[in-house]
């Protein structure tokens, strides 16, 4: 008697491991269906994209430094990663409680659905309520699952049949010669081959239906890479003066002048790059003091006198010493003659908005001040990047950028609409979240050779790196060997003034660890601070230092 309840026991606890195998299938194939059906939404509205896009709007600051910092580009893999181990999670917990409250576990798949379609209506880049859609058919998907396969484990077999009595009046069991009744039975336990049979076709199922919701959605963004294949961009009407032949230094380890547009950082909040057709696009441009509002379609923007220049781009993510900066040659249209054919006047002439608020294809709002932008610096609306169209992750097919100004208060990317407002009536996307209003890029400077712990030998060693303080200049770079006095560098040619300048500084390397530190001087005399601030709210200042031992 005792075997036979520790085998019942063991039958019964097997059962939970299995619910919990259960509630991820039925996670996997909620999220599979999610994607075939944004296939026929937007892939936006994806339960994955839209949770991990709400969970950048509403993370603290910090927190998103933080990321940056340690993940780098990485980061957004990151938080998928992240959001698909959290689901996996509550899908196995889910799938385990069902075994004992198989409609309550099925009411949890459903929840999260909701959660899901909450989240896809609540984003600035929804227009529908059809966004909820993925989300909640899949979970609906995902419920009646776990609701069938939790039934398989809980289902009752029936008993073997009696033995037929046997012949000539001898009986099996019995000792009055009478025939044993053959009384129906079940047997307790689970229907093992239907739980197999339902689990592999719903996983094969699942599989089948996410790649073909992930091939929809690819083929989606074909248009917008056939309008970028095809685009042959037109000569500049105004040329970028040829980069002079000191500006770029021969040293091994240091960064190139001209940043390549597949090295080139990317910082933004966009888990799915947006993909734009070219012949569909068009901007608006209205707002206060807009007395000549004005649509722009691609073609539009091509026909217009184009600039080309090269600008140094900064995050204001990026730390002391830091990788999110680079330098690039860009074409594109002078936002400042788009603004005065619509009759805006900048504030300090008498104009009615002080703010120009860029919005996104994907939602995100980005303001600028609109003296900047008309104050004769290169603030254009560019359409390529180093010879070529922009990249999808850089922005194609337009995006804004300003000399002078952190990426988060001018680089608008995938930009559909201007706005002219004041600050104190509207806070874009980041201001809301505790960041500057105004945010003029730091002087700042970096070593990028010796890397830090490097192990030089003693004897002459080259220190060199880049500095920027766009739209004032460089003026000079200074390096100290541990507590020693400044010595100047020896600065490359300078192009223009909203591009960062290479330096190097040959040291006299003696054995033993050293700390390398430099400093810059912009055109204005203003040095470089001391002073260590992080990157919240306007961006991060400090001297870069590395380490090194010497052989």
């Amino acid at each position: 008697m005792t075997g036979q309840n520790d085998r019942k026991t063991r039958k019964n606890w097997v059962r939970y491991p299995l619910g919990a195998l259960s509630g991820i299938l039925a996670g996997f194939a909620a999220l599979a269906v999610a994607e075939l059906v944004s296939a026929l939404v937007r892939p936006e509205a994806g339960p994955i994209v839209a949770v991990g896009g709400a969970a950048i709007d509403r993370t603290p600051p910090a927190v998103k430094d933080y990321a940056i910092r340690h993940f780098g580009t990485n980061d957004k893999l990151v938080l998928q990663l992240g959001i698909l181990a959290v689901l996996a999670l509550f899908a196995a917990v889910l799938g385990a409680f069902a075994v004992r409250h198989r409609r309550t576990g099925a009411a949890g798949v459903l929840l999260f659905g909701v959660i899901g379609g909450a989240a896809a209506v609540s984003r600035p880049d929804s227009t529908s309520m059809t966004d909820a859609l993925p989300s909640v058919v899949g979970a609906l998907c995902g419920a009646v699952l776990l609701y069938v396969l939790v039934g398989r484990l809980t289902a009752t077999r029936p008993a073997p049949s009696a033995p037929d009595p046997q012949p000539d009046g001898i009986h099996s069991g019995t000792t009055d010669g009478a025939a044993a009744p053959a009384v129906p039975s079940r047997e307790s336990g689970w229907d093992r081959r239907g739980f197999i049979v339902a689990a592999t076709a719903a996983a094969a199922a699942s599989a089948g239906a996410g790649a073909l919701g992930r091939s929809l959605n690819s083929d989606r963004g074909q248009n917008a890479v056939a309008s970028r294949d095809k685009l042959v961009l037109p000569a500049a009407s105004s040329r970028a003066r040829p980069v002079p032949a000191g500006a770029r230094l021969r040293v091994p380890g240091i960064s190139p002048f001209m940043t390549p547009n597949g090295d080139f950082y990317r910082v933004d909040t966009a888990l799915v790059v947006p993909k734009v057709d070219a012949t569909g696009w068009r901007l608006k441009i209205h707002g206060k003091g807009v007395t000549r509002p004005m649509t722009l379609t691609f073609d539009d923007l091509l026909r217009r006198d184009l600039i080309e220049r090269n600008i140094t781009l900064t995050c204001v993510s990026n730390e002391v010493g830091g990788p999110y900066v680079g330098n690039a040659r860009w074409i594109g249209v002078r936002l400042a003659d788009l603004l005065a054919e619509c009759g805006v006047r900048p504030p300090s002439k008498g104009g009615r908005a002080d703010q120009l608020v860029a919005r996104s294809v994907d939602g995100m709002t980005i303001g600028s001040p609109v003296d900047d932008v008309m104050d004769g610096r290169d603030a254009m609306l560019a359409v390529g990047m180093n010879g070529r169209p922009l990249p999808f992750e850089h922005g194609f097919p337009v995006r804004m950028l300003v000399p002078g100004l952190y990426g988060y208060v001018s680089a608008c990317k995938w930009i559909k609409d201007i706005e002219l407002t004041t600050f104190d009536s509207y806070d874009p996307y980041w201001v809301k979240r505790k960041w500057a209003r105004r945010a003029p890029i730091k002087t700042e400077s970096r070593i990028d050779t010796p890397k830090p712990f490097a192990r030089p030998k003693a004897g002459t060693v080259m220190v060199a790196g880049v500095a920027w303080a766009q739209h004032r200049g460089i003026d000079k770079v200074e390096v100290r060997v541990d507590d020693g006095r400044w010595q100047e560098a020896r600065l490359a040619a300078e192009d223009t003034v909203d591009t960062w300048r290479q330096w190097s500084f040959p040291w006299q390397a003696t054995s033993g660890g050293h700390t390398l530190t430099v400093r810059a001087t912009d055109r204005t005399g203003r040095v470089q601070t001391a002073k260590r601030t992080e990157t919240i709210p306007d961006g991060a200042s400090g001297r870069h230092s590395v380490v090194v031992t010497v052989d």
